[in-house]
């Protein structure tokens, strides 16, 4: 059986999900005023585990993953500027055309990393009125008072605010060095933030209390229970979501319904470099045309993560990556010197293989320990290089196809390498835009925008050849 570490218990626990062999997923998403930057893309590859993870042990997966393109203050503390503002101010664009820019870039950085799609990628933008009727029921219910800057939510009417966290509020208050200012409670957060008087800004709507836009932690509180009906299945987000977003979500929806938002919280740990926090700030912001342009293709950085356990930090080096290189490599060439042999019964390997399966299967079942799987794979590697060495008969098509299915999971196309889209980019990046814009229409079935983007494409000179698994440019 499937067990994960749940957050919220601080516990290894059985996977029960509330329809039988159906899974719910809400996963955090990104905030669109930049590239993702690799730690970034570590949270993707772990959702994108989960999911194929759960698909091995024939679930029906249904998820969401939210993109943040309004609300996001520089500051978890709601201080500062809107990141998609000051986004918008540093490249002179509108905010909309940076969240379309960065959208983009990173839909297509999940597709160079075979990162299976999600059903739904809502935008906080999308779901203004949601979040505004929320405010007001919370307001109703007394959870909320209003101060210069905006409404924010009252933690202190909530008695079980910070357990999900195991937050020590006495101690935060005491330890305090931060001027709350108006605020009544260190802990508490803005629901909705008045526009300043002094500046016109490019997102703001009109609300019962004023011209203004949502706070960052109400946008997943309504997009989660839209789509995908709390309570459900599983939450995800980072490690540090935990304190003050997942926290600020937990208490907003118990405010509101009485109950619990998801039954299960899994987080993602960091990619550090340096044992570092990745930043640009720190000079140490890579992003995955970084990898690229040093030589390695993203299924050798995607190793590189499944090789590490999601709820331990990573410590990201070239070096690392030359390791995961040549793992990919060790693997592939496996692959290759078995396919050049007939194929012929051989017992012993096949037990073997069995073994393999089982323990690869329970690697995974085991909180997704993809570190212990993978040295499954290696172990099987070095027994079976032994019996090759000595020509001895194997059952080639027993271990390809068992390494298909083993790739289900890892997602490193091991047996029909995939065509790295990094060769695209010969093309135009308006175009190359235009393309992921449109693979992201089809990923929603929206056939008739992706049509009409079709004929945009159409019109730059180049026509889209649709294949199974990608769609290419060719130059009219």
């Amino acid at each position: 059986m499937l067990k994960l570490y749940n957050t919220a218990s601080q516990s290894l626990e059985k996977f029960i999900p509330i329809t039988p062999k159906r899974a719910s997923i809400y996963s955090c998403g990104p905030t669109v005023y930049d590239r993702q930057h690799i730690g970034n893309l570590r949270k993707s590859l772990f959702d994108d585990l989960l999911k194929r993870v759960l698909i091995y042990n024939n679930y029906i997966v249904y998820s969401v993953t939210n993109i943040t393109d309004v609300g996001h203050l520089v500051s978890d503390s709601d201080d500062g500027d809107d990141k998609m503002e000051k986004g918008s101010k540093k490249e002179n664009l509108s905010a909309k055309e940076i969240s379309l820019k960065y959208t983009n870039l990173w839909l297509s950085d999940l597709d160079r990393l075979n990162i299976i799609p999600a059903n739904h990628y809502p935008k906080a933008t999308d779901y203004i009125r949601e979040q505004i009727n929320l405010i007001k029921r919370l307001e109703k219910k007394g959870f909320t008072y209003i101060i210069s800057d905006g409404v924010y939510f009252n933690t202190s009417k909530l008695p079980e605010y910070g357990d999900f966290a195991r937050l020590d509020i006495k101690n935060l208050k005491a330890g305090a060095r931060i001027d709350i200012k108006e605020k009544l409670n260190l802990t508490d957060f803005a629901l909705w933030k008045f526009s300043s008087v002094n500046e016109k800004r490019q997102q703001e709507w009109d609300s019962p209390w004023g011209m203004g836009f949502p706070g960052w932690h109400s946008e997943c509180v309504v997009m989660a229970d839209t789509l995908l009906h709390a309570p459900f299945d599983i939450h995800t987000g980072g490690k540090d979501h935990i304190n003050i977003h997942h926290t600020n979500e937990i208490a907003q929806f118990k405010a509101d319904t009485g109950n619990l938002m998801a039954n299960y919280w899994l987080h993602s740990y960091f990619l550090t470099v340096k044992s570092s926090k990745m930043s640009k700030s720190s000079g140490s912001f890579i992003t995955l045309d970084d990898i690229i342009k040093k030589g390695f293709s993203p299924l050798e950085f995607r190793l590189l993560i499944l090789m590490g356990h999601y709820r331990t930090d990573l410590d990201f080096s070239w070096e690392a990556m030359i390791q995961a290189k040549n793992s990919l490599k060790r693997i592939r060439t496996f692959i290759d010197r078995v396919s050049i042999n007939k194929n012929r019964k051989n017992l012993d390997i096949q037990v073997k293989l069995k073994k393999l399966q089982k323990d690869f299967k329970n690697a995974i079942n085991n909180d997704l320990d993809t570190p212990k799987a993978i040295s499954y794979i290696f172990n099987f590697i070095k027994d079976i290089n032994i019996i090759l060495d000595k020509k001895e008969p194997i059952p080639k098509r027993h271990i390809i196809k068992s390494f298909i299915k083993l790739d289900r999971i890892l997602g490193l196309d091991l047996v029909i390498a995939k065509k790295d889209l990094s060769v695209q980019n010969e093309f135009p990046k308006e175009v190359l835009l235009l393309l992921d814009e449109r693979n992201q229409a089809r990923y929603n079935k929206n056939w008739e925008k992706s049509d009409e983007i079709r004929d945009k494409i159409k019109e730059l000179g180049y026509e889209v050849q649709d294949e199974q698994n990608e769609s290419k440019l060719i130059k009219i």
